[in-house]
């Protein structure tokens, strides 16, 4: 915890890739978040908005007309594109924190009941499902010192579950996935069985990433991994420092050009060769998380961090910052690009769309409706603040730091990450709902 408990910080999540898939391609969390488009193409009017009974943490996807999303509800949602009308859903005994990734009409994905399933896209019918030995947010006894000492504390910043990704090699598919007990698991993705599994030394939270034959993530163990995909033996591993309020890495990585990216809680954003796992350079986030999975494009990365509360945008070779565009709480919702267009949310509730040519000078700003509502009683000076909010509340206790949480939660927190198709925007909120907005065409 920051000095004072003062400052808290939040966990981020999700899952983008390109609108043009075959049935028999996948769509993986992480892959690539860049999606078809021109120019500057901010959000433009509502076009539907689909409700759930729960607060959305993971992030949607996408794919022949149909958007895919969990809820904390329990249930996994598809629903048709064009009218937000509700297609199926599926449900499970658990809160769904995971994201999905599709392949061959299959959609992956995990919940809180400690089973990661496979359910078919159309018609949301089981195929399989594969039980680990239990999915949990990451607790400690007397966590960062909050009282009672003596009580085992979730996390309140760890949101989500791993996301599956497919691995295809030749005729066979393998879904790969983190979990709770500590191993990143590999299964069969047409039966579900096991063909092999790593263990670490605390949760895997966080979505593998997959480049070539090699499988990149982190844990709560703060270390980062990589592996061969068809074996599960590792190549090479990366410590990152552990300290209290600072340990783990709870973001997914980018690979771009032979270097694998991802920021850590200790907390920097590092840059590695992806072969040998050795240092290119790291970028010191000012005592800010990183947990927002940072996208590439031009040259320049771009990664939200929690308090600065700020999208960064950095040179990808060397880590020098360019420049920040400032939001009004922690952005911990992965970016998206189309065209010259970033879209991201922040705690807060609001959703921007940024001009990448602008140096951050030119952006829209859609709020949820729940923002206009508590923003006054919430905010101060339209910023969060934790300290705020507490109104001279013991902050050592860790039930006045839910109640907290919970109060920032009803501004429609924003830390699922957007995905496009067909010039819609995409993206979840603790408000309960998943919005789709048209997108300026361009002229």
């Amino acid at each position: 915890m920051k000095r004072n408990f003062t400052s808290l910080l939040l966990y981020f999540f999700l899952i983008f890739t390109s609108n043009a898939f075959s049935q028999n391609e996948t769509i993986n969390a992480f892959t690539n978040r860049i999606f078809d488009g021109k120019g500057y193409q901010p959000l433009t009017n509502l076009k539907w908005k689909f409700k759930t009974e729960g607060k959305i943490f993971s992030s949607p996807i996408a794919q022949n007309g149909t958007v895919y999303i969990g809820s904390e509800d329990g249930y996994f949602y598809a629903v048709d594109e064009k009218s937000g009308i509700l297609k199926w859903k599926f449900k499970t005994n658990g809160a769904v924190h995971s994201s999905a990734s599709l392949y061959n009409d299959i959609v992956y994905f995990g919940s809180f009941d400690g089973y990661y399933y496979a359910v078919n896209a159309k018609t949301g019918k089981e195929i399989w499902r594969f039980k680990t030995k239990g999915e949990h947010w990451y607790s400690e006894i007397g966590m960062w010192g909050m009282k009672p000492s003596d009580l085992l504390m979730a996390d309140l910043w760890d949101f989500y579950l791993s996301t599956p990704v497919v691995y295809v090699d030749h005729n066979s598919a393998l879904a790969i996935f983190g979990s709770s007990d500590g191993n990143l698991y590999a299964v069969d993705a047409k039966n579900g069985s096991l063909k092999w599994n790593f263990q670490t030394k605390a949760a895997i939270h966080s979505t593998p990433v997959l480049e070539k034959n090699t499988v990149y993530f982190g844990g709560w163990d703060s270390v980062f991994y990589a592996l061969d995909c068809k074996t599960g033996k590792e190549k090479w591993k990366f410590s990152t420092e552990i300290k209290t309020g600072f340990t783990g890495i709870q973001a997914s990585a980018t690979v771009h050009d032979g270097i694998v990216y991802f920021g850590a809680r200790d907390p920097y954003l590092f840059a590695l060769d992806a072969e040998t796992g050795k240092v290119i350079w790291k970028y010191n986030a000012e005592n800010s998380w990183i947990l927002s999975t940072a996208v590439v494009k031009d040259n320049i990365l771009y990664v939200g961090t929690s308090d600065t509360y700020a999208l960064l945008a950095l040179d990808a070779k060397t880590g020098k910052e360019k420049y920040r565009f400032k939001g009004n709480g922690y952005i911990y919702s992965s970016p998206a690009i189309a065209g010259n267009t970033i879209y991201f949310g922040d705690f807060t509730g609001n959703f921007f769309d940024l001009n990448l040519l602008s140096n951050g000078k030119e952006s829209n700003i859609i709020p949820t409706e729940n923002r206009n509502k508590y923003a006054g009683s919430t905010l101060k000076n339209n910023l969060l603040d934790f300290g705020f909010v507490t109104k001279q509340a013991d902050l050592s206790s860790y039930a006045e730091n839910q109640k907290v949480m919970c109060e920032f939660y009803k501004l429609g927190s924003i830390v699922s990450s957007p995905f496009i198709s067909n010039n819609i925007i995409f993206y979840g909120s603790a408000d309960g709902y998943l919005y789709a907005y048209n997108l300026r065409k361009e002229k």
